[in-house]
């Protein structure tokens, strides 16, 4: 038995109150927290670790959980959330719990297996929302190097993914996840999927931070009535090795992010989450830090940036892509640009 088996679970005395944190209200009246926690902790942060940090968060008022089958935790997680529900203090409707779709489940016949097994191991009846975690099925060994590469690797194929979200659909309708939505998408691919999805995604989750605010792809997808998830929202400090290069930049010490933080008397990284949530983006910032957290979910509460702050936030952007996606790249494909159709058209 684990030791979070033998704990209980109360809420913090210095919570912030739930009710006070603004939300996002879906088509289906459900209301998404605009501040979640994220649960990715990359190649050295233990399950136990980041599901003690998920059930302190609750306790602290979270109510926005963001998961992924791949980031090996889940059922981690479930034993806390299993905590939380039993003890009366928190209802499952209360909570917003999302997961992901794995890049080696996309067959047909894999999809509902997938999501059966994230419930599963989370401990619940059905997910808030269940998520394309990639666009395409290609598949890298966990805590791989930046040159591995899967033989079977393959470019987005739109009729392949197609069958993938039709299970998604189904998904959605027989009720095991209340909504649907992407991950790491493009705008070129994006737009193929609403011509022809039954069931449109509500939700894209994407890189968003000062220094690559994507605008025109926040653009698109408010503009087509899907809400951007933003990872990485204070620029990912704690990414694995394989994700880092020499030419990228780090949001919490750029002079103008550290200009206003000393204004506001708050560390950088509020900044960056402030911005986020005032620009129309849910960020999704991870953490086992308690202050660190607290302080994330503090920032859509109190405080705003003025518009002349969000102006000169604006201003810096770098288009500094942290997650770039080597891993995923596919025979006689060398570069990590072609992953995103930055051209406007879909790499093969």
């Amino acid at each position: 038995m684990s030791r979070f088996d033998k704990e209980s679970f109360a809420l913090h005395k210095d919570a912030i109150d739930p009710s006070s944190v603004p939300f996002k209200i879906l088509p289906s009246g459900a209301k998404l927290p605009v501040v979640g926690l994220g649960t990715f902790g990359s190649d050295h942060i233990s399950g136990e670790q980041v599901a003690a940090s998920v059930k302190d968060a609750i306790a602290r008022g979270y109510r926005h959980i963001d998961c992924a089958a791949v980031y090996g935790n889940e059922k981690a997680i479930g034993r806390v959330l299993k905590e939380v529900l039993d003890s009366g203090l928190i209802k499952r409707e209360e909570l917003w719990i999302t997961s992901k779709l794995w890049n080696d489940m996309h067959s047909p016949e894999d999809v509902e297996a997938a999501c059966r097994r994230s419930i599963a191991d989370l401990g619940l009846d059905y997910l808030d929302l269940y998520l394309v975690h990639w666009p395409f099925p290609n598949y890298h060994p966990p805590n791989c190097n930046v040159d591995s590469r899967s033989p079977d690797a393959k470019p987005y194929i739109h009729e392949n993914f197609m069958k993938t979200w039709k299970e998604m659909e189904r998904l959605q309708r027989t009720g095991l996840c209340r909504h649907i939505g992407t991950s790491n998408m493009t705008i070129p691919k994006l737009k193929l999927i609403l011509r022809d999805a039954e069931i449109k995604p509500v939700c894209n989750e994407m890189e968003l931070h000062p220094h690559f605010q994507q605008p025109e792809f926040v653009k698109f997808v408010l503009d087509h009535g899907i809400i951007p998830i933003g990872f990485c929202p204070i620029g990912s400090p704690g990414r694995p090795e394989r994700d880092r290069t020499p030419e990228d930049s780090v949001d919490i010490e750029d002079p103008i992010i550290r200009a206003i933080a000393e204004d506001h008397n708050v560390h950088p990284a509020t900044i960056c989450i402030k911005w986020a949530v005032q620009n129309g983006q849910i960020p999704i910032p991870f953490s086992t830090n308690p202050q660190n957290y607290m302080n994330n979910l503090l920032s859509a509460v109190k405080d705003p940036l003025t518009e002349d702050e969000m102006e000169k936030i604006a201003g810096i952007d770098k288009n500094c892509r942290l997650i770039k996606g080597q891993v995923f790249l596919w025979k006689d494909n060398q570069s990590w640009h072609d992953l995103w159709d930055e051209e406007g058209i879909i790499a093969d």
